[in-house]
């Protein structure tokens, strides 16, 4: 009789063990979990600032093709200006 209560205080010891090992996997898991939603909002961060950066370039891009177009109708211009000096001399 009493291999028997020896042998239940066994079993429930190791169901006790299984329990406690089950609720560490389980607050395990609820921190990837966690962590993988964090990871998804920062690919969500990373894609806007992505196309952020993109909307930027082609600005600048923009910018550069004015400033040059500029540039050159100033350059004609002053062209222009020293043909007409010089014929006025």
């Amino acid at each position: 009789m009493e291999q028997e209560t020896m042998l239940k205080e066994i079993l429930h010891a190791f169901k006790l063990h299984a329990e406690h090992i089950d609720q560490g996997f389980e607050q395990i898991d609820k921190r990837f979990g966690q962590m993988e939603k964090r990871f998804e909002q920062m690919d969500k961060r990373f894609d806007r600032l992505e196309k952020k950066g993109d909307g930027v370039r082609l600005d600048l891009t923009d910018t550069q093709k004015t400033t040059n177009f500029l540039l050159g109708k100033v350059a004609h211009h002053e062209e222009k200006l020293l043909e007409l000096s010089l014929q006025h001399q």
